[in-house]
């Protein structure tokens, strides 16, 4: 079921390879402590989170974290939780080849939608979405739990 461009995107599934997206996924989520992340990312994914890995020469360049549920409202989803791409390597087409695999991921799982939450103040994140007709459909709204 993996698109013909799989040679550079793959999940990400040992324990070193989860490791080698900490670099990328950190730029996005500092608050992150990498001694503590590949733990982390077992326990989402004993919840369904699936870790993808955009490669060249070798190198992760770009990273999307993402899972699969169902909605009442619109049906089978691919929710992306994360996509960065490597700050050094920005314009080169990494963030727009990685959304493709996920749509072609989404698409062969049969899903009637892609989304993603991005963050307010993301206004270059927000350019390339819309660049990849992409719609805000919806506010997200949330609650701290925490004292």
């Amino acid at each position: 079921m993996n698109p013909p461009f799989n040679e550079l995107i793959a999940l990400a599934e040992t324990d070193a390879d989860i490791a080698r997206c900490f670099p990328v996924l950190a730029q996005l989520r500092p608050h992150l402590i990498e001694t503590e992340f590949v733990e982390r990312v077992r326990r989402m994914q004993r919840e369904g989170f699936l870790l993808a890995r955009l490669e060249a020469e070798g190198v992760v360049r770009a990273v999307a974290g993402f899972r699969y549920h169902e909605k009442l409202f619109s049906g089978r989803t691919l929710y992306v939780d994360d996509l960065v791409t490597d700050d050094t390597q920005r314009s080169r087409g990494h963030g727009r080849q990685l959304l493709a695999w996920l749509e072609a991921q989404a698409r062969a799982r049969g899903c009637d939608l892609l989304e993603l939450d991005s963050g307010v103040q993301r206004a270059a994140a927000h350019r390339f979405y819309f660049r990849e007709r992409m719609t805000i459909g919806a506010y997200h709204f949330s609650r701290a739990l925490q004292d």
